[in-house]
């Protein structure tokens, strides 16, 4: 009888699973799906990728305010990131990651206490600066959905633009909820299929209705042990450039330790 009832539980779960699955599969459009996998061809060749180190010089800009100085660039696979930017203003961290496939964040300046990120700001990805670890390399997941928008002018250039969300906890209906906290847009580059830029928002500590529009502008990559790195990206922030990096050296596959993504 126990054995019955563990063999129903097993055909339940991998008729649960199935289902969602199949949901997101119909859920997603075919060239979304096909232009996503082009451009991790393109950043990848093929090659596994578990994690980055950049290191880069960078200007930080905020209002009439500029920083110089330098910084560091981590991430691990999809859900663990660290910024350092040791500015002349004073350092600053900040980091996420996900702990039983909660994503998280936390950020501290000038070597003071951290500060935990609001987590409807965590759902969005967190290698925001190295495209091959981003939702562009989900589309086997049955919890990310993928949307073709259009080709367009992006930036001054053609590009096709794709849309990736992942389905959150409690929101397989609607998906409202979902694609509002954690939408990815990618602008792809219509011949090589790397990414120019890609744009989500960031939401009032508060108020996750409030939007902040995000975007990162990429450019100048080079080939580091076989992928695609970006050596020059930007953050904006409604549309102004607050943080300008300069790479200087990249690393991929290094076995980047889980505890650098925490902080006390």
């Amino acid at each position: 009888m126990h054995r019955l009832a563990v063999m129903a539980l097993l055909l339940l779960s991998a008729i649960c699973a199935l289902a969602q699955v199949t949901q997101s599969t119909s859920l997603s459009d075919p060239l979304a799906v096909s232009l996503a996998q082009k451009s991790v061809a393109a950043l990848t060749a093929g090659l596994p990728v578990s994690d980055v180190t950049l290191s880069a010089n960078v200007i930080s800009i905020l209002g009439s305010d500029s920083e110089t100085g330098t910084g560091t660039f981590e991430a691990k696979g999809i859900a663990a990131s660290r910024v350092d930017l040791n500015l002349n203003g004073g350092p600053r961290t900040d980091v996420r990651n996900a702990a039983n496939g909660v994503p998280a964040g936390a950020w501290e300046k000038n070597v003071g206490a951290s500060t935990s990120d609001a987590q409807h700001n965590c759902w969005t990805d967190a290698a925001w600066f190295f495209p091959a670890l981003s939702s562009l390399a989900q589309t086997a997941s049955p919890n990310f959905v993928f949307k073709y928008i259009a080709q367009e002018q992006h930036g001054g250039v053609t590009v096709q633009h794709i849309r990736a969300f992942q389905i959150l906890p409690g929101d397989t209906s609607s998906l409202q909820l979902s694609q509002h906290l954690s939408a990815m847009d990618f602008y792809l580059d219509p011949a090589s299929y790397l990414p120019l830029a890609v744009a989500f928002q960031i939401h009032a500590d508060t108020d996750m209705n409030t939007d902040v529009a995000i975007e990162v502008r990429l450019a100048a990559y080079q080939v580091v042990s076989g992928f695609q790195v970006p050596f020059h990206f930007q953050r904006m922030l409604n549309g102004g450039v607050v943080l300008d990096v300069t790479v200087t050296n990249a690393a991929v596959n290094t076995g980047l330790a889980d505890s650098l993504f925490t902080l006390p």
